[in-house]
């Protein structure tokens, strides 16, 4: 390089050097600051009963989803009871002086609405499960561990209370259970309140909240939250710019019987025999409503397939007013009515029934075995619960005071339910062949319309007569189960 006259040489360090590393180490800190401010890190100790939540962000007592949805008290509705004990809880965390000086020590865990924690003992499972059992006894380990003044509280859910563990349930553990119910009709009034207008949903000038609370009586939250969204759907498809009245009826509709088929149609002699059969429950049911008043009445007749195997769909409304009581004389009317399409299939074919009456079979076998088995509505064998007889009492223990071996008194059971569905059979067949103009004049028009409601409806089932056999049957006056045979 020198005998080329080539110049080289070292960079000076005093003139830039350290300019340099200063540029570059305020790179570098910019660059952490930055990452710092987009994904925020909280350095703090933890000790017992002090937990810091950095996601929530806001007030206590209020949930925000991944979507930044803020959910508070004030969209709960429909459960006052549940709300008003979990917003203790909140103000608890928030204000613990305000009990702790008084004395009061607050829940150290609440028990709402999942599964958690079977019983230990083997009464209800079927294989053994050790993690599951360890991880149980950890918790309550870890529960009775907590300071009673400290700011903590696990909270559980469970749908399945009967087969909690019992050490869950001790003082000092969940000792706090919050029933969330469904909701009455104010309570579900409420609810679809909440939901139309977090939605903004525009509503048709028919649309009463009020009637749609009374057509979903047994409706959960979720349930109503799902109807509301339901009933904005099928009015966006038809493009209309309001939710009517009709939308929610036919969401409600969906929700009770499934989506109508849009491409399966009932044909020939299925189609035939499938609305006899809907119209002998409408003749049924209209001739119980006539002698027990308060009942509600068939509005709707379809022979259109529904999603969950349905071929048919009979639909009666309930009540305007939430029933929490079922009297005997309904129970009775209710087994007919659940009887009655298989009684008009017998009459009009002869005796050569199909199987569309398995689901009915089905609902009426449960409803009379419980009347027999758990109602005590049984003459021949009393107020007894089978249930409880058979396991030997109510001892959580397990003990039996006294033999499980009740196998007389279930073949007794088993006789009262057949005699009683038979003798409902019976009094459905004797309504049918009352009213032979209305079954055949109904069914043929359904099965011609596919789809029969309103006064049109009405006008069918103004016709129908109810035989002194039903009145008979419906107050107890008729013979409906088997005497007492010697030695039973």
């Amino acid at each position: 390089m020198l005998e080329n006259q080539v110049e080289f040489g070292s960079p000076d360090k005093r003139s830039g050097g350290f300019l340099n590393s200063a540029l570059i180490a305020l790179f570098y800190v910019a660059v952490l600051a930055g990452l710092l401010q987009r994904f925020p890190v909280t350095f703090s100790q933890h000790t017992a009963g002090h937990v810091r939540n950095r996601k929530s962000g806001g007030s206590g007592g209020s949930k925000v989803s991944e979507q930044g949805e803020t959910i508070t008290f004030a969209d709960v509705a429909g459960v006052d009871e549940a709300k008003e004990e979990l917003e203790e809880i909140v103000e608890f965390l928030r204000n613990p002086d305000r009990y702790t000086r008084l004395g009061a020590r607050p829940p150290r865990g609440v028990l709402l609405i999942d599964a958690v924690a079977k019983s230990r003992d083997g009464k209800f499972r079927i294989v053994s499960n050790d993690e599951r059992e360890q991880t149980l006894n950890q918790l309550l380990t870890e529960m009775d561990g907590f300071d009673s003044n400290s700011a903590v509280i696990v909270l559980g859910a469970t749908n399945r209370s009967d087969v909690l563990d019992p050490a869950l349930r001790r003082p000092g553990r969940f000792d706090r259970v919050v029933m969330v119910e469904t909701p009455d009709r104010n309570g579900r009034e409420a609810i679809l309140k909440v939901h139309v207008s977090k939605k903004e949903l525009p509503l048709g000038n028919d649309v009463n909240l009020s009637d749609i609370a009374s057509m979903t009586t047994g409706f959960t939250g979720a349930d109503l939250a799902n109807l509301v969204n339901e009933a904005a759907l099928l009015a966006g498809r038809k493009n209309q710019v309001v939710v009517e009245k009709f939308d929610f009826i036919q969401a409600v509709e969906r929700s009770i019987a499934g989506i109508e088929k849009k491409n399966t149609k009932l044909q020939g002699s299925e189609k035939a025999v499938v609305a006899r059969h809907e119209a002998g429950h409408a003749v049924v049911s209209t001739a119980v409503a006539n002698i027990l008043t308060g009942q509600p009445r068939v509005e709707k007749l379809s022979i259109l397939p529904r999603s969950g195997g349905a071929l048919g769909f009979t639909y009666t409304p309930p009540t305007n007013e939430d029933r929490y009581l079922l009297f005997i004389d309904e129970l009775r009317g209710r087994l007919v009515t659940l009887l009655g399409g298989r009684a008009a299939e017998e009459v009009v074919y002869s005796g050569r029934v199909s199987t569309g009456a398995l689901d009915d079979i089905r609902r009426a076998t449960d409803m009379a075995f419980k009347a027999v088995a758990e109602y005590g509505l049984s003459q021949a064998i009393g107020p007894v619960s089978l249930a409880t007889l058979s396991g030997g009492g109510m001892d959580e223990s397990g003990a039996s005071p006294w033999g499980r071996d009740q196998g007389h008194l279930v073949d007794l059971v088993q006789r009262e339910v057949r005699a009683l569905l038979q003798s409902a059979l019976d009094v459905a067949l004797s309504v049918v062949r009352a009213n032979p103009t209305v079954l055949e004049g109904l069914g043929a028009h359904l099965e011609d319309k596919e789809k029969v409601e309103g006064e049109e409806l009405q006008e069918w089932l103004k016709l129908v007569v109810a035989p002194k056999e039903l009145t008979l049957f419906v107050e107890g006056k008729q013979e409906s189960l088997l005497p007492l045979q010697a030695g039973s």
